[in-house]
């Protein structure tokens, strides 16, 4: 049942500034960056964060207060507020021309470009007093209805030749800086989507020329403009896209300044759990979406937190889960796992999700269709996007060391290393079916020799910090990745039996065959000792009782002890009379 309690409402999905302000949704402030970003001064300023930390909010913070017909309201109460000059001087002040290009995202060129004109004209359409503005010639005019001529069948869109999109921007800048008597404010978020786009859909030579283009008039050869910022995922090489550009002042995640401004600090998380009276939930907040290092400041994802605490709401006995995904295609990651055919990939990933640093170079200044060129231009990639996060500091030569930040992208990983690890069960059909039979004519010696070597071939997913039962459980379900690729098995994972739950359970109806699997953890490769234990705790837990009630003549029961890489196999058969 949600809470009634009239408490601020939570902005999920909302990005827009005035409308947090004006609707009374909780807001985290974060208008200093306004203070800081003024004194930080560079003419074309770009941030790069990964996505879901507040980049799109930030940005409508921006043309919010800097543009003419501000509400000085909207920042009462918050820090810039306490800024009295900087307000004097800049609050309201500029006209501002704010695009996002993240639905620029057409399957082919032609779509993107349709997208871009879209974006432009929609917003070149907010300016429609330019029209009967007195300090503007007719020819200027003209110049203006070009953005926004919309197409006659299709009205959303806009019929802006490539010619005049590619000056767009700088034309509306100019346009608006003589009408106003003012330079302006330009604002680009998400900048390097439309880049990411056309490299996957094999159109990025096109795009980068039309991107750079645009750029070059409007950042570079504009004499109206006063001020630019742009956001992105990644800070694409100067050469592919900034060539021609003075400079720009780049915020990355691994530079000093503009650290809190991107993603929720610790002291934020605490305060908005203690607003909404779950305090009693930090600790599993903060295993879940803390942990990202950006700059100086460690930072929790805020599209999480936010997230969490909404269906905190509507049920206080909620569990965290990850929300990361519902954004993402992870690519990157499964693009990792995919690469993991040599040891030492192999080794790093299974050492991240571990929950240890692996050491690697960093390269910031990659262009998307490098991007999966090598797995070094990877590693960095996925730290670029969140998917890792750095400990201590990068050194001089880019080298640091990397970590995954949390048990949400833990399990990200987790869950596409499952996926790899059953799509690479399927493609050995020979192994597979080796397997199957020795596993149900009660081979343990086969059964052993095949699952070591299903061992060896797969990541382990293992964690040095987790108790000995948890570590179990992630070879049981190594043991049902196998089993679900089996037609007429049924496989179940911690199932109901006799005095208490078994690992796996297996039924094999066709066959009339049942089976119990029990693994156990062989600390100091122990493993003969840990059969043992395994064994007998299915006798002393009656774990084939239910088996038994089902009528299955046949039944194993399997003690099967691991140690990382390693196991050991027994199997006692049981034969069970139904009538007797």
């Amino acid at each position: 049942m949600i809470d009634h309690v009239m408490k601020k409402k939570l902005p999920i999905g909302i990005e827009n500034f005035s409308e947090i302000r004006t609707e009374d949704f909780y807001y985290v402030d974060k208008t200093a960056m306004i203070r800081d970003l003024l004194y930080a001064w560079g003419k074309v300023n770009l941030f790069t964060r990964p996505r879901r930390f507040g980049k799109s909010l930030n940005m409508s913070m921006l043309k919010t207060f800097f543009e003419i017909g501000c509400d000085s309201s909207l920042f009462e109460g918050l820090e810039i507020s306490r800024e009295t000059q900087l307000c004097e001087k800049y609050m309201g002040q500029f006209p501002v021309i704010s695009i996002s290009l993240k639905s620029v995202d057409g399957w082919n060129y032609e779509a993107a470009l349709s997208q871009m004109r879209r974006v432009i004209g929609q917003e070149a359409l907010r300016f429609q007093f330019l029209l009967d503005s007195d300090r503007l010639a007719d020819e200027e005019k003209v110049m203006y209805r070009k953005l926004v001529l919309a197409d006659p069948e299709h009205p959303d869109y806009f019929n802006i030749p490539e010619d005049i999109l590619i000056g767009s921007l700088s034309v509306l800048s100019d346009l608006l800086c003589k009408h106003y008597g003012k330079k302006v404010m330009v604002l680009i978020d998400e900048y390097d989507v439309p880049l990411a786009k056309a490299n996957e859909r094999k159109y990025y030579a096109q795009m980068v020329e039309l991107i750079r283009s645009m750029f070059h008039q409007v950042l570079k050869s504009n004499d109206s403009l006063y001020f630019a910022v742009l956001t992105g995922c990644l800070r694409v090489a100067k050469e592919s896209i900034f060539t021609g550009l003075n400079n720009p002042q780049v915020f990355s995640i691994s530079t000093a300044g503009f650290d809190e401004y991107f993603g929720f600090t610790d002291a934020e998380v605490r305060e908005m759990l203690e607003y909404y009276d779950f305090t009693d939930k930090y600790e599993m907040v903060k295993e879940w979406y803390d942990g990202y290092r950006f700059g100086e400041e460690n930072v929790y994802c805020p599209w999480d937190v936010i997230s969490y605490c909404a269906e905190l709401r509507m049920n206080s006995r909620v569990m965290p889960r990850d929300y990361w995904s519902n954004t993402s295609g992870n690519d990157a990651v499964c693009r990792l796992i995919e690469k993991a055919g040599n040891e030492q990939t192999k080794s790093e990933i299974e050492a991240l999700v571990a929950g240890e640093t692996i050491e690697k170079e960093i390269y910031e200044d990659l262009t998307y269709n490098q991007l999966y060129d090598t797995i070094d231009n990877l590693w960095s990639v996925l730290f670029a996007t969140g998917y890792l996060t750095r400990c201590g500091e990068v050194d001089e030569d880019g080298v640091c060391q990397l970590v995954i930040p949390n048990k949400e992208i833990r399990r990200i990983f987790t869950r596409q290393i499952t996926a790899y690890f059953n799509n690479m069960v399927r493609k050995n059909s020979q192994r597979f079916e080796a397997f199957c039979e020795a596993l149900k004519n009660g081979d343990a010696a086969k059964t052993q020799k095949l699952l070591t070597s299903y061992l060896y071939d797969s990541i382990t997913v293992r964690d040095s910090s987790t108790q000995k039962d948890k570590k179990e459980i992630l070879y049981h379900g190594l043991m049902i990745g196998i089993l679900a690729n089996i037609d007429g098995w049924r496989a179940k994972t911690n199932a109901d039996s006799g005095d208490g739950y078994c690992d796996v359970k297996v039924e094999i109806e066709k066959e009339d065959i049942g089976m119990i699997i029990e693994f156990k953890y062989a600390d100091n490769a122990r493993l003969t000792a840990g059969c043992e234990d395994a064994m007998a705790q299915i006798e002393r837990m009656d774990y084939t009782r239910e088996l038994k009630r089902k009528g299955y003549r046949t039944i194993y029961k399997y003690g099967i002890a691991c140690f990382k890489k390693k196991c050991k196999v027994v199997c006692e058969r049981e034969e069970y009379d139904p009538e007797d």
